[in-house]
């Protein structure tokens, strides 16, 4: 049963703070390999007109994917999540991640197609600092997989 088209535009609440840590962007770095030394080295980062180590692009995924597990596991929407595959994701940024923020995210349903039998979902994920600020949006695009003939 393709997903209800109503629910673009619903928004759900804010996320509890994340803290970003330098070691986690340490190690999120080095997850991806990306050497970078305004990611791990403070002066570094300071040579580069940060107050502190930033995070490498895609480091938001971290908590703005978890954030939409409140979209995937809104049991009035019906998402199947063991059809879903991550199909996109963008980021557009007012400044970079810094070690020290705390960042909330809020999600909310941007788009739901159906394509070829497959629904695809946009979730939007809007990344605010602790003052409000905004700091980076994302956006993914979910692909729930047609069900087979027999509904596997």
């Amino acid at each position: 049963m393709p997903l209800d088209p109503s629910f673009i535009g619903r928004t759900y609440p804010p996320t509890e703070p994340y803290e970003v840590g330098r070691e986690k962007i340490r190690e999120f770095a080095e997850a991806i390999g990306d050497a970078n030394p305004a990611y791990s080295d403070p002066e570094a980062a300071k040579a580069f007109g940060h107050p502190d180590v930033i995070a490498p692009p895609t480091f938001p995924f971290v908590i703005t994917y978890g954030a939409a597990g409140q979209v995937v596991n809104d049991p009035e929407l019906g998402l199947d999540y063991s059809r879903v595959v991550h199909g996109d994701q963008k980021f557009t940024y007012t400044r970079p991640v810094r070690a020290g923020d705390r960042l909330t995210v809020t999600v909310s349903i941007e788009a739901i197609k159906s394509l070829a039998g497959n629904d695809v979902l946009t979730v939007r994920g809007e990344v605010h600092d602790e003052s409000g600020e905004h700091v980076v949006t994302s956006v993914m695009s979910l692909v729930a997989r047609a069900a087979d003939e027999e509904g596997k």
